[in-house]
């Protein structure tokens, strides 16, 4: 192989001198001069197994064929959730494998190129098959993952893609769930079982993110980390690291920093080394002023599946609101998710899809190592995101026990150990004198719900339950807190004076109290407020959940309910420095 030049370029995206380094990763796909992109999005065949066990597919082994070959398939979108495209009430509630196949040509110009398939999000397990071909394994919901497949390609003829999708969650899985059988119990069907979640949301599945094919040259950039050594005013010295596949002794490295307009604004070479620029442009929250450095108001998102149109809903309705900030409550979101906080200035809090992890299986060893490899995967994708401020490690554990005390303090430290230049936290639900993760977490996550799950209907307790609470918390810590979560269930629409619970006027009632509150600490050691939650959402069926989770700020379909004026009152107002800050406590 003769000399081969690879060259690298980023631009400058600096947040508060915080920018990591770990492992390596697989980079976004973005077209270049040496990088084509092809979707394999659109309509994909589809078939549910619903034979007893789910494993008839793999014992007839229908990735040898075309799907529609093996029984009656249906269309199924690529993104999507397969839960809730039918009428069908049976594949809505369905726990266990599901088959997605389509054909596809490429180039003949990609025989003497590195051809790669990316999938980014495909909910639990997957296998994947080309023309047959076993070719790529994964497990985890919410991450991507690719793999190289020139190997397997069909460049004078149709190409076929299957992929076997599994999403029974398990005390092993992250976030974890059991299977309650009853299978000879005389008093259910013949063989039934059910999916137990120990969360509170949906279990959408299926291919849930982009499915492509991209290429590079036989030399190719691996990966990229870029930290923050020094800034002042706008002089910036930048420390990077370039991973090279395939290098050969005579691959030579250049590496350039560029603005938005694509000015060169900096260069180097070699794999590794600093770089300085003189032309360096902070990256900042579009909210943030000098009065309230630092203090997030936020809410959570939808990031499970990618929707560009709801994707951009989103991000104008959090503009129309005035957050700063959202946290991927309780998973990873799609990667276009994060691009628009980057480009649009929101900070965002990064969470592993550790929820639920309550019973003392779901701390084993065996969890433990997949724990770990999750985060190097989450750190990996995510590492170079200005808007990332912090990694979330896990949500509600039952951390007020020794075993959760040596699971999270060796995921904590790990997380340090992959990027030392962010926090780590982990979002507690226990209370301050009994949880034992706490004192291994940077700055503290809380989630509470006086006036709801606690004293339900009686906003009158909340300022002294979330005073007391506060104080002791930070006696304890003595770091920054954050509540992450508060919030009551509100039916869109429903009324009622003097309030009463699910009214809309009762969810006023119960903001404007924790923001009292919230107001007396928030100059002292509280970094931030997170209403619980910004879209009414959908979970599992319960008697306590009618058509989901309804304490949204805003309905399903992004309409305003009362509350989102008094949030979007006080968010501008803090923005503007007009919110008063009560320093008497």
């Amino acid at each position: 192989m003769g000399k081969s030049t690879v060259y690298v370029c980023f631009s400058i995206l600096l947040m508060f001198n915080i920018y990591s380094s770990c492992h390596s990763s697989s980079l976004y796909p973005r077209p270049s001069e040496t990088r084509q992109i092809q979707e394999l999005n659109g309509m994909w065949n589809f078939r549910a197994d619903f034979s007893p066990n789910s494993d008839r597919g793999f014992t007839e082994k229908w990735f040898r064929f075309p799907l529609s070959k093996t029984g009656p398939v249906i269309p199924m979108p690529v993104p999507s959730s397969f839960n809730d495209i039918t009428t069908d009430k049976k594949l809505r509630d369905f726990t266990g494998i599901v088959w997605y196949d389509r054909e596809f040509y490429v180039s003949p110009d990609w025989q003497m190129k590195r051809v790669v398939l990316r999938i980014d999000s495909a909910h639990y397990a997957s296998v994947v098959y080309v023309n047959g071909k076993p070719t790529l394994e994964h497990i985890g919901g919410h991450l991507p993952f690719e793999g190289e497949i020139a190997t397997f390609l069909n460049f004078d003829k149709v190409n076929r893609i299957t992929i076997a999708v599994n999403n029974t969650l398990t005390p092993y899985t992250l976030p974890p769930g059991t299977i309650s059988h009853h299978k000879n119990d005389p008093r259910y069907p013949p063989g039934y079982s059910v999916q137990v979640l120990q969360f509170d949301f949906f279990n959408y599945a299926g291919i849930h993110r982009q499915v492509r094919l991209y290429t590079t040259p036989a030399v190719y950039i691996n990966d990229i980390t870029v930290t923050t050594l020094n800034i002042q005013e706008t002089n910036a010295i930048l420390k990077y690291a370039v991973k090279v596949g395939n290098a050969t002794q005579g691959t030579t490295i250049s590496v350039e920093v560029v603005n938005k307009e694509g000015m060169v604004l900096a260069s180097s070479s070699g794999d590794s080394g600093n770089i300085e620029t003189k032309a360096a442009h902070l990256w900042w929250p579009y909210t943030m002023n000098t009065t309230h450095y630092g203090y997030l108001y936020t809410l959570k998102i939808r990031g499970k599946g990618l929707d560009f149109p709801l994707i951009a809903r989103d991000f104008n309705m959090l503009k129309w609101l005035g957050a700063n900030c959202f946290r991927t409550s309780h998973y990873p979101y799609a990667e276009e998710i994060m691009d628009q906080a980057d480009e649009q200035g929101i900070v965002v809090i990064d969470e592993s899809p550790a929820v639920g992890l309550k019973m003392k299986v779901n701390f084993c060893k065996k969890n433990l190592e997949y724990h770990t490899r999750v985060m190097t995967e989450l750190v990996s994708r995510d590492k170079n995101r200005p808007s990332v401020i912090a990694w979330s490690v896990a949500n509600e554990p039952k951390s007020d026990t020794d075993y959760a005390a040596d699971y999270f303090q060796h995921v904590i430290n790990y997380t340090k150990g992959i990027d030392p230049t962010r926090p780590v936290t982990f979002v507690s639900s226990s209370d301050y004198d009994k949880d034992q993760v706490a004192k291994y977490t940077d700055f503290q996550c809380i989630n509470r719900y006086y006036g709801w799950y606690q004293d339900t209907g009686h906003t009158e307790t909340i300022a002294t339950h979330l005073s007391y609470d506060l104080d002791h918390w930070y006696k304890v810590l003595q770091k920054p807190i954050m509540v992450t979560e508060y919030g009551a269930d509100t039916v869109p629409g429903l009324h009622a004076e003097p309030s009463f619970v699910f009214t809309e006027d009762y969810q006023v009632e119960f903001l404007k109290q924790y923001h009292a509150v919230f107001d007396k600490y928030r100059t002292r050691f509280l970094v931030g407020e997170m209403v619980w939650n910004f879209a009414d959402f959908m979970t599992d069926q319960s008697v306590t959940r009618v058509l989901g989770n309804k304490k949204g700020i805003l309905t399903r379909q992004r309409q305003p309910k009362a509350a989102a004026y008094v949030l979007q009152t006080r968010y501008w107002s803090m923005i503007n420095a007009t919110t008063p800050v009560h320093d008497e406590l």
